[in-house]
């Protein structure tokens, strides 16, 4: 059977230059360039074995000036065995010098592979490895609504939103309204080491612009209902799926519309079954109210909106089939 994630290479990332105008300081938007531009880049990652059964994966998150916060993930990468349940351990410090807080463990990062030592004794060693969703480059399904494939935003209610063949976020959103569909979507954030929580390529993608599911560089988090995979201050994601910044990401959405009656009382709220990078995140999750930026609750239909917060966030290959 196809597992949702599979191994991409770094020559498959789409290249895209300041297409926002100037950088802000210490954003990178260029994998290329990053990775000639900040080492830091190069280390942060995942490491291990993307394949079920594993002991133990590792996801380094860069914060800037050479330093690191190193999560050690029972069973293996989420999504392939680490879940809220099992153990999550965190070193931290410079590539060449990681501990934990009260010491007993101890790590280092360097040509590619991670080790780490556990009270004194060597414990783990893992190789860096590049994961990336199955359904990157989906292609759109007869009958579906092109929202954008790279060539036009005419899609979208405002212009001059294409840099390079991807999207920008300037708080946009699509000229048709929706009720019932299904959303494919391709995203990625930008690499912020210095920022931290919601400043870290925060976006979102609000569905009939009422309800969010929430875009930010959550790699290494716990998957809040803040963070990438939540439904904004509602629901958390069932396993953190975010990849590493500048990495592409999807979202695959199943959305149902709340439904009214002739008195125009509302009778259902709305619902969303979600994937993140190919991984059931939401289960037929129930939507009480909009969410947070979210507009309000009628029965009209609504658009697509994403949502810009000043972040270069860039999307591509956006596509709906109503159902």
């Amino acid at each position: 059977m196809k597992r949702p994630i599979h191994l991409i290479t770094a020559a498959s990332l789409f290249v895209c230059s300041a297409a926002f105008g100037q950088k802000k300081k210490d954003t990178w938007i260029d994998p290329a360039k990053t990775a000639e531009e900040n080492p830091d880049f190069l280390i942060q990652g995942e490491y291990g074995v993307a394949e079920k059964g594993q002991k133990w994966a590792v996801q380094a998150v860069a914060l800037g000036d050479g330093k690191f916060d190193v999560y050690i993930l029972e069973g293996g990468f989420p999504g392939l065995g680490y879940t809220r349940e099992k153990s999550k351990s965190k070193i931290s410090g410079t590539a060449a010098a990681l501990k934990s807080a009260d010491g007993k463990m101890v790590g280092k990062i360097a040509d590619g592979k991670i080790s780490v030592d556990k009270d004194g004794k060597p414990w783990i060693a893992l190789s860096k490895v590049k994961r990336g969703s199955d359904t990157i480059g989906e292609k759109a399904p007869e009958g579906a609504v092109i929202l954008f494939d790279g060539t036009s935003d005419e899609a979208w209610n405002k212009d001059d939103l294409i840099a390079n063949g991807l999207l920008k976020n300037t708080d946009i959103a699509t000229n048709q309204k929706f009720k019932d569909y299904h959303l494919h979507l391709e995203f990625r954030t930008p690499f912020k080491p210095f920022a931290r929580g919601q400043g870290r390529g925060n976006s979102g993608v609000y569905h009939q612009h009422r309800y969010e599911t929430q875009v930010l560089d959550a790699f290494g988090l716990e998957g809040e209902d803040n963070e990438t995979g939540g439904i904004y201050k509602t629901a958390k994601p069932i396993v953190n799926m975010c990849l590493p910044p500048l990495e592409w990401q999807t979202y695959d959405v199943d959305f149902t519309a709340a439904k009214w009656n002739a008195e125009g009382k509302k009778t259902a709220s709305a619902r969303m079954t979600v994937k993140l990078n190919g991984f059931l995140i939401h289960d037929d999750v129930e939507i009480p109210k909009s969410t947070g930026g979210g507009k309000p609750e009628t029965s009209e239909p609504g658009p697509i909106f994403l949502q810009g917060h000043g972040n270069p966030v860039f999307y591509r290959n956006i596509w709906i089939v109503e159902k």
